[in-house]
């Protein structure tokens, strides 16, 4: 499997920006394979397809401008900051509910964009704050 057959995972992007959020500032993508080839201890190395994922997730976390990272030798990612982009999105996701509600959306439109799923989240959450203080939005 190569990088490019790995597909977006829209709960792992939002589970990873859970993490850094609770402060997780260091992911390792270090394979099992890469740590054998380079000689060192694979002790926090990944099995060859979770750190190929994780890797694209960081990179799509980074395309997308939602995070701000520093890289080092041997697969590692140390987080510098979340961004304003990065913060929205999670605010509008944040909520396990929001967010289940959300992908069913996404689901039954048949796709879905990164933008896509931050308008339905908002939506969600503006209909909410509606229905709980009765101020129309």
């Amino acid at each position: 499997m190569g990088e490019d057959d790995v597909k977006r995972d829209m709960d792992m992007i939002r589970n990873l920006l859970l993490e850094m959020e609770d402060d997780k500032k260091v992911f390792e993508t270090l394979s099992v394979g890469a740590a054998t080839a380079l000689g060192v201890e694979p002790e926090n190395a990944l099995p060859e397809e979770d750190a190929e994922k994780l890797e694209t997730h960081l990179e799509l976390l980074d395309d997308a401008g939602f995070v701000e990272f520093s890289r080092a030798g041997g697969g590692i990612w140390y987080v510098d900051k979340i961004t304003w982009e990065g913060r929205d999105f999670l605010d509008s996701v944040r909520d396990p509910e929001v967010w289940r509600k959300t992908k069913t959306g996404a689901m039954a439109a048949g796709g879905f964009t990164v933008d896509l799923l931050k308008d339905l989240a908002k939506g969600l959450i503006k209909n909410q704050i509606e229905e709980r203080t009765g101020v129309k939005l």
